[in-house]
């Protein structure tokens, strides 16, 4: 029996809530829109229509996969961050409202400066660190800086798909490597790193473990190798007064806290995202 489009939407909201779902409506919403073609105005405006068959098949397909594990974002090929709209793929990181924190943080500290800040999104997975810092702050020159060929190649689609080709660059940067020569001078470098401690991998939910990137998500023994490198690295190529701006794990704070004050940053600070998670750390570099 033909369904109408608020029926799909129904029944798959309460298919996602009873698998626990982070948002159910949400993940609903999206996929039915991706598998009708709508946007989502079109998509509310016709919800008391008949579905067309090809379009209810298509959406249980995608039902049938995210009932399996498989996140959203890969299914539709897109994501929001910070109100940009993005391109997903397997190769990047799902951004999260906990990055929110630290792209708001970057944002602040390039507004601070006088003319043109220089920003480096470093890890930056799909920029979307990077994007946000560029679309508030018109003058800003971004670099978003990665290790991984498959990530670089979205980066690059991001830049594109948001207008940003004259102010964002991405470029080739380890994280765990010294920076070429051409890196430095950066007023704000912001990193999300790799901060998950290699033993915890394995016990990540199936839609972390079995989809997302390892080199997006290990961190090594502790979680925090990649937190020495950029301190011990990187902060050479931050200006004088210059911010580091790093997201970290549950729990990773102190540690990184400590890190900071190691390599001579000043002024450290640690704020909390919407669950109460210490987040962001951030240091001055002395000036």
């Amino acid at each position: 029996m033909p369904s109408t489009y608020n029926d799909l939407y129904l029944n798959a909201r309460r298919a996602l809530r009873e698998v626990g779902a982070g948002n159910p409506q949400l993940e609903a919403r999206e996929l039915l829109r991706f598998a009708s073609g709508k946007t989502e105005t079109a998509l509310l405006r016709d919800l008391p229509l008949y579905a067309s068959d090809p379009v209810a098949r298509r959406f249980q397909e995608l039902m049938d996969r995210r009932l399996r594990g498989e996140p959203v974002a890969y299914l539709i090929g897109e994501w929001s961050f910070h109100g940009l709209d993005l391109d997903i793929s397997p190769e990047v990181l799902i951004p999260r409202d906990d990055t929110e924190v630290l792209a708001g943080q970057a944002i602040l500290r390039a507004r601070e400066v006088q003319g043109p800040a220089r920003v480096l999104d470093l890890c930056a997975g799909s920029g979307c660190v990077g994007l946000a810092v560029a679309a508030e702050c018109p003058e800003a020159q971004v670099l978003l800086g990665e290790v991984d060929e498959g990530a670089l190649r979205v980066c690059r689609q991001n830049i594109r798909r948001n207008g940003l080709v004259n102010r964002v660059r991405a470029c080739a940067a380890d994280a765990l490597e010294k920076p070429p020569a051409a890196l430095w001078d950066f007023d704000v470098i912001a990193a999300n790193p790799p901060y998950i401690p290699t033993a915890d991998i394995d016990g990540l939910d199936d839609s972390v473990r079995l989809y997302e990137p390892r080199i997006a998500l290990d961190g090594g023994a502790d979680g925090l190798d990649f937190y020495r490198a950029i301190t011990t690295l990187w902060t050479v190529s931050l200006r004088l007064g210059g911010w580091l701006i790093c997201e970290v794990g549950a729990g990773q704070a102190p540690q990184v806290e400590t890190l900071f004050a190691r390599a001579g940053l000043r002024d450290i600070q640690t704020y909390q995202d919407s669950a109460g998670i210490w987040r962001v750390v951030e240091g001055r570099a002395d000036a």
